[in-house]
């Protein structure tokens, strides 16, 4: 038997007739659904990745939720997760996506003492890259209204309070190099790291981006493409910074090493440079890298969210109370300046990475997930 809650009362409905239960609007939930799953293990998500149309909605457990979903991030781990980097042990196909922002519509009995059906929430969990996924209702977080901005909280907002928090050691007067400053990531790290009263330099790619940049609070946005970084930061600081919020990697990564002031410390969450690459790396001087951190007694510290995960709902509760008091810009790109124009559909999802890598966006790439007013048992 499978306990679900519907519109607010408490059913038991027999497992042969368990996919003919009403959402909260009367509508029908559709027996089939699209996602999106990994069919082969690459790098490369159009090789990697394919668009199955007729997949059973799946059924919430007792402790979970069934959530439609609205919006959907794109991540640059994406590609990492489709190239099997992760979980060595996951065979394909499997499902994609970290995280979404949609609403309850379906849930089991113990799940629904928390939650009720029609309630918006957002989550990180795998397969979100789907019209329906099962989220267990103890990692959901309820949400006001199904807007974008709050699922840049999840991954992005998280990353950056959890880690900064954590290693960053901010106080006022520190100086903080922040790399893809404009990305999904980024932004925020900027943004926080200005709260602790710190001097920010983001690099960024086009003067579009070093334009929101300021925006935000960044002190010394650099394009890249306009200025070399490496220039800007001998002359301008001479004794170097003392935090870099890392994710590039590569020559990106050298570079920071070396801007490192004495008793410096790099934040390392991502080497995007490298993951469209067999093996995942970009080319650092690591032969050096020992001298060169031992001259200034300066560290690096690795961060991966799901080494945090106790801490990320006590983070999200934090960054939700900023954004809803004016207190953090929460920067989307939808793709509306993209040549094809926005994400919209499961399919963008395709054109969105592609976005990605492309350099193209500002903040953090998202795509929606219109509901079918057409959709039928």
């Amino acid at each position: 038997m499978l306990r679900l809650a519907l519109a607010g009362a408490r059913a038991i409905v027999d497992m042969s007739y368990a996919r003919h239960f009403l959402d909260f609007q009367g509508s029908a939930i559709p027996c089939a659904m699209q996602k999106l799953v990994v069919t082969r293990l690459s790098p490369n998500f159009r090789e990697a990745v394919t668009l199955r149309r007729d997949c059973p909605v799946p059924l919430p457990g007792d402790g979970d939720l069934l959530v439609r979903n609205r919006f959907v991030g794109v991540n640059a781990s994406d590609i990492n997760y489709t190239a099997g980097r992760y979980d060595p042990s996951v065979k394909i196909p499997f499902d994609i996506g970290f995280e979404g922002v949609g609403e309850v519509v379906a849930l089991g009995l113990s799940a629904s003492a928390k939650y009720t059906v029609g309630q918006s929430v957002a989550y990180m969990a795998p397969g979100s890259f789907a019209e329906y996924t099962v989220v267990p209702a103890s990692i959901a977080t309820a949400v006001p209204s199904l807007k974008p901005e709050y699922l840049t909280l999840l991954v992005s907002g998280t990353t950056a309070y959890i880690s900064l928090s954590e290693f960053g050691e901010l106080s006022e007067g520190k100086k903080v190099l922040v790399t893809a400053a404009a990305g999904g990531t980024g932004q925020f790290a900027v943004q926080l790291a200005k709260k602790a009263k710190c001097h920010v330099i983001g690099t960024c790619s086009s003067d579009e981006k070093a334009a929101f940049l300021k925006s935000v609070g960044c002190d010394r946005p650099i394009n890249y493409n306009t200025e070399h970084i490496n220039t800007v930061l001998k002359r301008e600081y001479p004794k170097g910074v003392d935090v870099v919020y890392e994710s590039v990697g590569g020559t990106m990564f050298d570079l920071a090493v070396d801007a490192l002031a004495v008793k410096g410390r790099l934040i390392l969450i991502g080497f995007i440079s490298g993951y469209q690459t067999p093996t995942g790396l970009s080319p650092i001087k690591a032969e050096t890298l020992p001298a060169r951190l031992l001259k200034k007694s300066a560290s690096i510290q690795g961060f991966f969210l799901n080494h945090y995960f106790s801490k990320r709902s006590a983070a999200m509760d934090q960054l939700l109370k900023m954004y809803t008091s004016g207190d953090l810009a929460c920067e989307v790109d939808l793709g509306d300046l993209s040549a094809e124009g926005r994400f919209t559909g499961l399919e963008s999802i395709f054109r969105a990475v592609d976005y990605m890598y492309m350099r193209k966006n500002t903040g953090k790439i998202v795509v929606e997930l219109p509901h079918s007013v057409n959709s039928k048992l």
